[in-house]
């Protein structure tokens, strides 16, 4: 671990690690950077975020800046040197430094966008208009191509998606997920925690306690940020982890037998008010019969019966983009929507499985 005193000098001289060596051993060697002074653009629990233009590449780039404990390696780290992906920010170089009090941060070298989804949705908010449909699709596909990536050949789970993690450009239509502050490997064996998630975006599962749960919350969550991008606010705003169970009991109605042993059977015996589903159609008035079939593919109390990321690409509710013309067509072509990596996209799935899928996605290349 290479640790440098803090500086706040005009142009900052900082030896840094790549995010993804390319040397055939696996060696990562030290590469000196330099870059302005840098601004603070947003904080956390986690720690600051800052921005700044790296002078050797002319990029430019996000510094996250995280307290290290020195006892443990930071799983964030570990496994953004894993990611490679179009639609999450990639992980450029990270270092270490001291402060005067001897306290040790990793700061993360990341992809710059502008702003995030959450940023996106309160503009359209304030002036006030509905986000565009056209605009809301395009991010979401790019959301569960990243998802689809994440959980099938990275096998990691985010467990933090929500509108202020999902950052974009509004001039392209571009969407990356950021912040795997959260995200874990699981593995089905070992338990996690239940305590996950942000509260307005956490799958029903996480609300029941469940301590097995698989990459199928990520979907829920997702689902949800697509609801708030549609109404404008989030469609489960509970003001606890129990009044958020309220509030999708309120809408989804009351969970099945079946659907809570689904969920977490320790809770099989537990008696519930019987309330009944409200038709999905009519909390989304304004929408069209395949946008609301396919929110209540992704807002299933059941995991398995829950979309996964690649059903939600072949949905119907895409087939837009697919066939898309004009300033359309030049969007997806230049966010390479229909462009597939076999490798890192598709290998998980049978040869049969493939040709199906083939025929839904209508890829325009696999590579």
């Amino acid at each position: 671990m290479n640790l440098e005193l803090v500086t706040n000098t005009e142009v900052v001289h900082k030896q840094v690690y790549c995010g993804h060596p390319s040397g055939n051993n696996g060696e990562n060697e030290p590469a000196e950077i330099t870059y302005p002074t840098t601004e603070v653009v947003g904080h956390g629990s986690f720690g600051v975020v800052f921005t700044t233009t790296i002078k050797e590449t002319d990029e430019d780039v996000a510094i996250k800046k995280v307290l290290q404990d020195r006892r443990f390696k930071n799983r964030e780290l570990e496994i953004m040197k894993l990611l490679k992906h179009p639609n999450i920010i990639d992980l450029k170089y990270y270092f270490y430094e001291k402060d005067s009090h001897g306290e040790v941060y990793l700061n993360l070298i990341l992809d710059y966008m502008p702003q995030s989804l959450y940023q996106r949705l309160r503009h359209f908010v304030h002036i006030p208009s509905a986000m565009p449909r056209l605009e809301i699709k395009c991010y979401m596909y790019q959301l569960f191509k990243s998802l689809n990536y994440l959980h099938n050949f990275a096998l990691v789970c985010h467990r933090d998606i929500k509108p202020q993690n999902l950052l974009v450009d509004p001039n392209t239509c571009a969407l990356k997920i950021c912040d795997f502050g959260s995200a874990k490997q699981l593995k089905p064996t070992e338990p996690n925690v239940s305590y996950i998630c942000s509260r307005y975006y956490r799958a029903p599962e996480l609300i029941f306690g469940a301590t097995h749960y698989s990459n199928q919350i990520d979907v829920w969550s997702s689902g949800c940020v697509m609801a708030e991008l549609l109404l404008g606010q989030p469609m489960f705003p509970g003001e606890s982890g129990i009044d958020q169970l309220v509030e999708i009991i309120k809408i989804l109605g009351t969970p099945s037998r079946q659907e809570i042993c689904a969920m977490n059977p320790n809770y099989m015996e537990h008696k519930f008010p019987q309330i009944k589903p409200i038709p999905l159609s009519r909390v989304f008035k304004k929408e069209d019969e395949q946008t609301v079939q396919f929110l209540a593919d992704t807002l299933k109390y059941d995991p398995m019966e829950r979309f996964n990321a690649l059903q939600c690409l072949c949905s119907s509710y895409f087939d837009e983009l697919r066939h898309a013309q004009g300033q359309l067509k030049q969007i997806v072509d230049s966010l390479q929507l229909l462009q597939f990596e076999y490798d890192t996209e598709l290998a998980h799935l049978t040869q049969d499985q493939l040709e199906a899928v083939r025929l839904k996605l209508q890829p325009t290349q696999i590579r």
